[in-house]
């Protein structure tokens, strides 16, 4: 590497490997003293940064660069507001370590907010035509099918979320004294410690999908692929959320705001409306505060609005 390669200067233009050997640094030097769960926050939105590094030509460091990464997140992998928060402030704070040792002279990335945590689930919900729609084109003919319809109703009509679902293992899958649930693990937790409620219909579809596939056992994953080249692994977040953003285009309720997690907020209203006190809501969520589910009490009116209505909502 030339002398005057690492002298600061308006833009930085770092090949693959210097690239990578500063993410190491920044990991070594910066995040020495954080706890595994932060560092494993920060080497995941890294390793996303990183990845879409490599598809660019010739990147530079700069606030328009930033936004561009900004865009990638938000319209190309549609993530929620805080995911995009989360991946930003990782590479606001990498920026920060390159302007620290004096490759950059100023950080571009702080420029560069990330997007407000919603107040309210306004256009991210299902409205009671948009559930319609959705479960027209759901079908159950096929094993995927099977698999999709389960996996669509433990999000609608249990709560759960994607990571939930393929973190899930068949064992998970218990009929208690209270009624059958589903042991799960949620996000940035260690072990399952945490039981999802399931209601008879959902119960039959995930028996429904079970009773497809041959030789399972309590420690097979609870969803699996079911394409040629990953037969039988488990079914990844980023499968689960192909599909189902192929079933809301399907159906015609795909529009800004409404995710495949909107599955999950849609399914707090839905038993709010059915009368369900707040506080087993808060449970069935498994809310930390009865405040996160106070947003969904307020919002159970926008199940029977008008689709395009939701539109005109702020988040």
């Amino acid at each position: 590497m030339p002398d005057d390669a690492s002298s600061p200067g308006p833009e930085l233009e770092l090949s693959l490997r210097e690239l990578r050997d500063h993410l190491q640094a920044f990991q070594d030097d910066y995040l020495e003293d954080k706890s595994d769960e932060t560092v494993g926050t920060y080497r995941r939105s890294l390793n996303s940064f990183e990845k879409w590094f490599v598809q660019q030509n010739n990147f530079r460091f700069t606030e328009d660069g930033v936004r561009e990464y900004k865009r990638y997140l938000m319209e190309d992998r549609d993530l929620s507001q805080v995911s995009v928060s989360t991946y930003l402030t990782a590479l606001r704070r990498f920026c920060q370590y390159l302007t620290d040792i004096g490759d950059l002279t100023e950080n571009p990335a702080t420029g560069v907010k990330g997007n407000r945590r919603p107040e309210t689930h306004s256009r991210s919900v299902l409205t009671e035509s948009d559930i319609e729609k959705l479960e027209e084109v759901v079908d159950d003919a096929t094993q995927i099918d099977k698999r999709d319809h389960a996996i669509i109703s433990l999000m609608l009509y249990a709560g759960l979320s994607e990571i939930e679902i393929v973190r899930a293992d068949v064992e998970d899958l218990e009929h208690t004294l209270m009624g059958p649930v589903l042991r799960v693990q949620g996000k940035g937790r260690e072990v399952k410690d945490q039981e999802a409620p399931l209601d008879p219909p959902v119960l039959e579809a995930v028996e429904a999908y079970l009773d497809t596939r041959e030789d399972v056992h309590p420690e097979d994953p609870l969803f699996v692929s079911h394409g040629h080249r990953s037969k039988g692994k488990r079914l990844q977040t980023r499968s689960v959320r192909s599909r189902i953003n192929g079933y809301l285009k399907e159906a015609g309720i795909k529009r800004k705001g409404v995710t495949p997690h909107s599955l999950t907020h849609t399914a707090a209203l839905l038993w709010l409306n059915d009368g369900m006190p707040l506080e087993e809501v808060k449970e069935r969520m498994r809310h930390g505060t009865l405040d996160t589910t106070m947003i969904y009490y307020k919002k159970q009116g926008l199940l029977k609005r008008d689709p395009e209505d939701l539109e005109e909502l702020d988040v």
